[in-house]
């Protein structure tokens, strides 16, 4: 997957679940749009490298997106959560997923369930059996280097299960 041209900084403090705040290289401060939601804990310590892309977009409130931090440790984390459903997306469509590649049709998004759940994408083919496949990004990091998911408690991952 080919991002965006990112730019970086030094992760100075994330605040009110949505904004950090971080250091460029030129020594400018400037706050970032976070968009991961959970406690992201081992992933957002102040000195961590943050790298963010830029939208030129006048209507954003803030013009840069952190997407990825790299940890103290050396440790890459996509933070943007929206990045993983590409990739994976990105990764079915081209059948780089040898496990998944006889699968021809790739459907998004799609509610299953007796709890009308939404599974990240539906995997369909005449000749084998439906394949749910939902992505997580892991943004908890353990002391030891071990990433894991969730971070904390969470309703709609047990709906998931359930359904």
């Amino acid at each position: 997957m080919k991002f965006p041209p990112l730019s970086h900084g030094i992760l100075l403090r994330r605040y009110k679940r949505f904004l950090a705040d971080i250091q460029l290289p030129n020594g400018e401060q400037i706050t970032l749009h976070c968009p991961n939601t959970g406690a992201m804990t081992g992933c957002a310590n102040p000195g961590d490298t943050v790298w963010f892309s830029t939208s030129h977009n006048p209507k954003r409130k803030y013009a840069h997106t952190w997407e990825l931090t790299q940890t103290q440790a050396g440790d890459f984390i996509c933070v943007n959560t929206l990045r993983a459903n590409q990739l994976v997306q990105e990764a079915l469509e081209n059948q780089w997923i040898s496990e998944l590649a006889d699968y021809q049709h790739i459907l998004p998004e799609q509610k299953y369930g007796s709890e009308n759940s939404r599974i990240d994408f539906l995997l369909k083919s005449d000749l084998l059996p439906d394949c749910f496949v939902e992505v997580k990004s892991t943004t908890l990091l353990t002391e030891n280097g071990v990433g894991m998911f969730p971070d904390a408690k969470t309703e709609r991952g047990q709906k998931h299960l359930r359904s």
